[in-house]
């Protein structure tokens, strides 16, 4: 259901973006908040699993695994944001990159031990954290926004730099 979110958002933000690159991580961005709001919310609101579920989920070599979740929420929302500002998207997708990479060992854990109310079957967690792994990495490629001068405006390019003598 959450990939499924994943692709239609991605599809939809592609009738608005010149790129599948940026409609991705619009995508992605809308993906993570709707996860990460599980984070926070307690069990049985949804179709999604709540913060007791994902605690259980969390592998026992974690310590404070309750704290982690909650700390896990925040570092996709902040994520998600990053993803939807053009400056900070390439730090965003790296940080999901890492992130999501870092969820792997839990999303194996809640498959291999059977966390109860996780959703089933718990293996199809596995390709999609690489195929949300795959999308982050995507948003670290491609066109950084323009450097901008103190003011916030954009800086001439080389070519087009005025001098004193040939401004009015």
């Amino acid at each position: 259901m959450i990939f499924g979110l994943l692709v239609g958002a991605t599809l939809l933000f592609r009738l608005r973006f010149p790129s599948w690159r940026v409609a991705a991580a619009h995508g992605l961005a809308v993906m993570l908040v709707v996860t990460a709001s599980a984070h926070f919310a307690p069990d049985g609101l949804g179709f999604m699993p709540g913060h007791g579920t994902l605690t259980a989920m969390v592998p026992p070599f974690v310590p404070f695994p309750s704290p982690v979740v909650y700390g896990t929420g925040v570092l996709e929302l902040l994520g998600a944001l990053g993803l939807v500002l053009p400056r900070t998207r390439r730090a965003a997708g790296w940080c999901l990159v890492v992130l999501f990479a870092c969820l792997l060992p839990a999303n194996v854990h809640a498959a291999l031990t059977h966390v109860p109310g996780a959703g089933d079957p718990l293996w199809i967690r596995i390709p999609e954290q690489l195929a949300y792994l795959a999308a982050a990495l995507a948003a670290t490629a491609g066109d950084a926004a323009p450097p901008t001068s103190r003011r916030g405006e954009p800086e001439p390019s080389a070519g087009t730099a005025q001098t004193a003598s040939s401004s009015p």
